[in-house]
């Protein structure tokens, strides 16, 4: 694989301000950062994403490959993240396809992570893709959640963020991403994914976010068959993740979970205690 010229511009992710309680006391609390950084392709403006400022490498990384903007790794030569100008100039090596350009012009997504523009693309897309998700362990699943207690740092100082996890089929925790769009943060793990080489048909894709058919799509097109979510799922998320072939877990809390499809690849195996 060809080296890629990475740039190491990653932002704290929070920031300290003061706030007043309701007894009109100042206190020192911490709040998520939010940066915008618009992406260029060979100097083509593509899209402006607003986010952490903590994984903007990977996440502009994630984000070509999520799109299809570029479809190699190795097509990449550099990725450049200035802060100053809140810009990551990406270089690739034999230039882009004009026509993949046009698909998305020059937008901004905000952190309500809207990405309509490309959902028909993506949809037609995911026509290809069939997955065969390995058994997943109710025991893997509560293995998972408690690991997952150790994370979510952002979140835990100061909220309004969505946190991601690339986890193993034994409910490890292989790489963490929190960002204030949901999308960012799968984007990062594409990017990391991508990067490393890493194959997505042994994994758990976790977050913290709702189950929408975009967030699907993008799980199916990393190549990870299992979904889990502490949060619910919308109807169309449920119908590409059944497109797919997929295992989609939401609700997830302590030991409660809700199997919405897949449930054929379950393995009940650590069953906990009915209450009275």
């Amino acid at each position: 694989m060809a080296t890629i010229e990475l740039s190491d511009s990653g932002l704290a992710a929070t920031a300290p301000v003061t706030a007043y309680d309701e007894h009109g006391r100042p206190v020192t609390k911490a709040i998520a950062g939010e940066r915008p950084l618009t992406i260029y392709l060979d100097k083509h403006e593509i899209v402006t994403l607003m986010t952490l400022g903590t994984q903007p490498e990977l996440l502009t990384l994630g984000y070509l490959r999520n799109q299809g903007l570029v479809e190699d790794l190795d097509d990449i030569a550099a990725v450049q993240v200035d802060w100053e100008v809140e810009a990551a100039a990406v270089v690739t090596r034999r230039g882009i396809d004009p026509a993949r350009l046009t698909v998305l012009g020059r937008r901004t997504v905000t952190t309500g992570c809207g990405q309509g523009t490309v959902y028909g693309r993506l949809q037609e897309k995911l026509e290809t893709i069939r997955l065969t998700p390995p058994p997943v362990r109710q025991s893997v699943v509560y293995r998972l959640l408690a690991n997952l207690k150790a994370y979510n740092e952002v979140y835990k100082q100061a909220g309004a963020v969505h946190g991601c996890a690339l986890c193993s089929s034994e409910g490890e925790i292989l790489f963490f991403c929190e960002d204030v769009g949901r999308h960012n943060a799968v984007d990062a793990i594409a990017g990391y994914m991508w990067l490393h080489g890493i194959d997505g048909g042994d994994k758990i894709f976790y977050t913290t976010g709702r189950l929408t058919s975009e967030m699907s799509i993008k799980a199916a097109q990393m190549g990870i068959p299992v979904l889990l979510s502490r949060s619910g799922i919308t109807e169309m998320g449920l119908a590409m993740a059944r497109r797919a072939g997929m295992v989609l877990i939401a609700r997830a809390r302590g030991h409660h979970f809700l199997v919405y499809c897949g449930r054929e690849r379950m393995v009940y195996d650590a069953p906990p205690r009915r209450s009275a």
